[in-house]
């Protein structure tokens, strides 16, 4: 079997990314990076899942999202006004584009996506304590960059410098459908020793909301 660690619903792990040179918690390309990948922060590091489950459905609470459009935490705020929850801290939270919809039509799913921005995901770090982030689209966040110093802002504040990883390609379809909003969320990671990210197989148990 041959595959990218990063197609399909995949992990990012924390070496994925760096800034000012070095990666997750100050580790230096000099002193860790080896012939056979990152001697720290790799996949192998990515413990098992188990958490509450939220989903924001921002393209149904928004409608269809424009090419590039970039989620905004009004945007996040208004869907879970819409979806009659909030947020708790350690949550796990998986955004809907609506991207995966077109998953099968790979011109159309690869090409001006819509994704979250910058100023959403520190609201969801540093404001809502949120523990690990998702999305149905290719790369999380939306592009061209919002910064001219920076190609992937968001990959580079959440992997860097916050140490929050976040899943991409995300199937949220059927969980859209039926409008299962909070579930047990549970996946967990191959452990492929330095990689910088890493299939994942995720599981959303609905939760019993009624009294």
């Amino acid at each position: 079997m041959s595959m990218y660690t990063h197609m399909g619903t995949h992990i990012d792990a924390l070496n994925h990314f760096g800034l000012d040179g070095k990666i997750w918690n100050g580790f230096t390309p000099e002193e860790y990076l080896g012939d056979k990948g990152w001697k720290k922060t790799g996949a192998e590091t990515i413990p098992p899942i188990i958490a509450r489950g939220v989903l924001l459905d921002v393209a149904a609470a928004k409608g269809s999202l424009p090419k590039n459009y970039r989620i905004t935490s009004q945007d996040l705020q208004l869907t879970l006004k819409k979806q009659g929850i909030r947020l708790n801290n350690g949550d796990v939270v998986l955004i809907r584009t609506g991207q995966a919809e077109f998953y099968e039509d790979a011109p159309h799913y690869l090409d001006n996506y819509p994704g979250i921005g910058l100023e959403a995901v520190k609201w969801l770090v540093e404001e809502q304590g949120i523990m690990l982030l998702g999305a149905d689209n290719l790369s999380f966040e939306a592009f061209p960059p919002e910064r001219e110093d920076n190609w992937v802002p968001v990959h580079t504040y959440l992997l860097a410098e916050k140490g929050v990883m976040f899943i991409e390609q995300l199937f949220l379809e059927q969980l859209s459908k039926d409008k299962v909003y909070e579930f047990a969320f549970i996946a967990a990671s191959l452990k492929l020793r330095g990689a910088s990210g890493s299939p994942l197989r995720p599981i959303a148990i609905p939760l019993n909301t009624k009294k």
